[in-house]
């Protein structure tokens, strides 16, 4: 087996590319184990760390995570105080991290406004990079509760420790979780408001356009009877005039006297009949009344405009001569 000195090298002596490429704390090859698991630094980055398990024993790989507050931590092994240091630098930088982002979150729930969504999703994405590294430190437990766990002797006592750990990291992370998307769902709310606000406005602004133009139709259509009114009389009125002036030009001399007066008689009479008696035109004119009130409203809302206001403020040009 190649002698490795970095995670790098025990990465690709075990087949692997990198640490991104998988999300398993435990790589096996046919000669040798790679346990990865990560801290974060005060920036939130993950710094990742290694033990190499092959046949020469357990070799820690990457940056030193410095020693746990473990009671008789003397009388561990040296492999599994390695695994005990790790798991517990593990856990201490997760807490901090979910508690530095506990402090963002209580920072956004205490505005008044709702929090802005640049802010909620780096929240949402800090939680997903922190929550992967808890699930890492799960599995890792759980693999440490089978035959990896053999190879570091007094083991055992510290599981129960382990799974309370991650299952309290992992807690706390989904509840973080939960709170943002308590935020966004809140802020959610709130613009939909707006927006139900919004339409409600443009909606009035609607029905007011609509009200007006219904009136407009209503005293156009005034208007209109009126019109048709007139156009009736006018009929009525304009047929035996038109007969009259026919009748007393010189080419009608010879119609006898008493024809003209019984054609006159007939062309005024006739369409007073046919217009009069009609059922339409006796409605018409009966609402009358309520039609000149309209064409009164409408007329009076017309803009005025005097001599003065179609007069051009521009002089005009002189013609040539």
């Amino acid at each position: 087996m190649v002698e490795v000195t970095s995670l790098s090298e025990a990465l690709t002596a075990i087949g692997h590319p990198g640490l991104t490429s998988s999300r398993r704390p435990v790589l096996r090859s046919a000669d040798a184990t790679l346990i990865t698991l990560a801290t974060f630094d005060p920036d939130g980055a993950p710094i990742w760390h290694g033990l190499w398990i092959d046949a020469g024993g357990v070799r820690a790989l990457g940056p030193d995570v410095g020693p746990s507050l473990v009671p008789g931590r003397e009388r561990l092994a040296a492999p599994t105080l390695r695994l005990v240091d790790l798991v517990h630098a593990a856990y201490r930088t997760y807490i901090e991290r979910l508690e530095s982002l506990g402090e963002r979150i209580d920072a956004l729930e205490g505005k008044p406004d709702p929090a802005p969504l640049p802010e909620l999703g780096s929240l949402l994405h800090a939680l997903a990079g922190a929550r992967k590294q808890i699930v890492r430190l799960e599995v890792l437990v759980a693999e440490l509760d089978g035959p990896l766990g053999e190879g570091f002797p007094g083991l055992p006592g510290f599981l129960p420790e382990f799974r309370s750990t991650a299952t309290h990291v992992d807690q706390v992370a989904q509840g973080q979780a939960q709170a943002v998307r308590d935020l966004v769902a809140i802020r959610n709310a709130v613009e939909s408001n707006q927006l139900a606000a919004a339409a409600n406005r443009l909606g009035e602004v609607s029905n007011g356009i609509a009200a007006l133009a219904n009136t407009s139709n209503v005293r156009m259509l005034g208007v209109a009877y009126v019109a048709l009114v007139i156009a009736l009389v006018s009929v009525v009125v304009l047929i035996p005039n038109t007969g009259a002036t026919i009748l007393g030009m010189p080419s009608a001399a010879w119609v006898p006297g008493v024809w003209v007066d019984v054609i006159l008689v007939v062309l005024a009479i006739v369409p007073l009949v046919l217009v009069f008696t009609r059922p339409w035109v006796r409605q018409t004119f009966r609402a009358l009344p309520s039609f000149e009130s309209r064409t009164a409203e409408g007329l009076s809302d017309l803009p005025e405009v005097g001599p003065e206001a179609t007069a051009s403020d521009r002089p005009l040009r002189s013609r040539g001569p």
